[in-house]
């Protein structure tokens, strides 16, 4: 089809009494080399919106046209952003005591009523279309490293803290705290902290006696001590249905890692890991869970790592996200019909998002 070209700066249709029809498809129907000032309608959004090529900021982009008037929907956006949880402890060799289990990661939402830590849910984002937000989702952590943190928007939750190792290696802070390691010097034996709002404390073990370990904090309790030769069962996660449906369990804490003769501790509901243990090996937080990884046997050197983050939004099904910048995103995307809402989870990548 040939183009005309107009050189003025007005095309007057003034003396038209119908409508303009212009060019519709959907995102991969778009042309492949658009020009700045191209308009035409997209067929990705539920109803259909007109969409123009611009230079948003020195970078162009296909943006939508803004609505407005008595049916416009605000954009108001439900989150919840649950970071990378803490590694299990580790432990130095066979005869040595079990190591802590890891802290969950930290865990933020507006949706229902209660965020991580016992806190109550936080408010909504009301957001803009065209505007940038960041997106990160935190990663699982390795020996003795804190969880990596999670993000979008302003919402930032804090990775889970490592479990305690014998000998001297101090269970870490985080999210939620890490498991204390067992039979370790005074200095070491204590929990790791939780973050107000995030999670809870990890479970604490005997000073100087040959035990388990504690087990690691979880969004919505702190981590058990251990129990004589046993380790203590990792704290429990948090229930946050944003997704739908019931029962969807996050950020649960990883168990402590046993002493000779003593089992492991039990993984906290929300993806914590299990501790080792004659009744088990050690295993690792499960992925978008944000649980903590399992703590180390007496047996066994090796404790897991815990598992990565999520990072959920729930909005009007009128809008939709583009992923604007950024690397390795890994998403998905639901309409929940009873409701007019659209899920959205990421489960990896960072970068930057845009509504529209």
């Amino acid at each position: 089809m040939a183009l005309t070209k107009v050189s003025t700066g007005v095309v007057d249709m003034s003396g038209n009494t119908g409508g303009l029809v212009i060019a519709k498809g959907t995102e991969t129907q778009r042309p492949a080399s658009p020009s700045i000032g191209m308009i035409r309608e997209s067929t990705e959004t539920t109803p259909s919106k007109v969409e123009v090529y611009t230079d948003n900021s020195g970078t162009p982009a296909w943006q939508f046209l803004e609505e407005a008037g008595p049916s416009f929907i605000p954009l108001t956006v439900d989150y919840l952003v649950v970071a990378g949880g803490g590694n299990g402890g580790g432990n130095v060799g066979a005869g040595y005591s079990g190591g802590g289990g890891g802290g969950a990661g930290g865990l933020r939402t507006s949706y229902g009523s209660t965020s991580g830590g016992g806190a109550s849910a936080e408010s909504s984002l009301s957001l803009s279309t065209g505007t940038s937000y960041i997106v990160t989702v935190g990663a699982a952590s390795s020996e003795q490293t804190q969880g990596n943190s999670s993000t979008f928007s302003n919402i930032t939750s804090t990775g889970g803290g490592f479990g305690g190792k014998f000998t001297g290696y101090a269970a870490g802070n985080g999210g939620s705290g890490g498991g204390a390691p067992g039979w370790d010097n005074p200095n070491a034996a204590n929990p790791g902290s939780g973050t107000a709002g995030q999670g809870y404390n990890g479970g604490s073990s005997v000073i100087l006696t040959e035990d388990g370990a504690g087990g690691g904090g979880g969004a919505s309790a702190v981590g058990s001590n251990s129990n004589g030769s046993s380790g203590g069962n990792g704290g429990a996660g948090l229930e946050v249905n944003i997704i739908g449906g019931t029962g969807n369990f996050y950020a649960g804490g990883g168990g402590g890692g046993g002493y000779t003769g003593g089992n492991g501790g039990s993984a906290g509901s929300g993806g914590g890991g299990n501790g080792g243990g004659n009744n088990n090996s050690p295993t690792n937080g499960a992925a978008n869970t944000g649980g903590g990884g399992g703590g180390a046997w007496v047996s066994s050197t090796a404790s897991r790592p815990g598992g990565s983050g999520v990072v959920i939004l729930r909005y009007p099904s009128a809008y939709a996200i583009t992923f604007q910048t950024g690397v390795g995103f890994i998403s998905s995307t639901a309409t929940l019909s009873a409701t007019s809402e659209k899920v959205t989870t990421i489960t990896a990548g960072s970068g930057t998002i845009t509504f529209a």
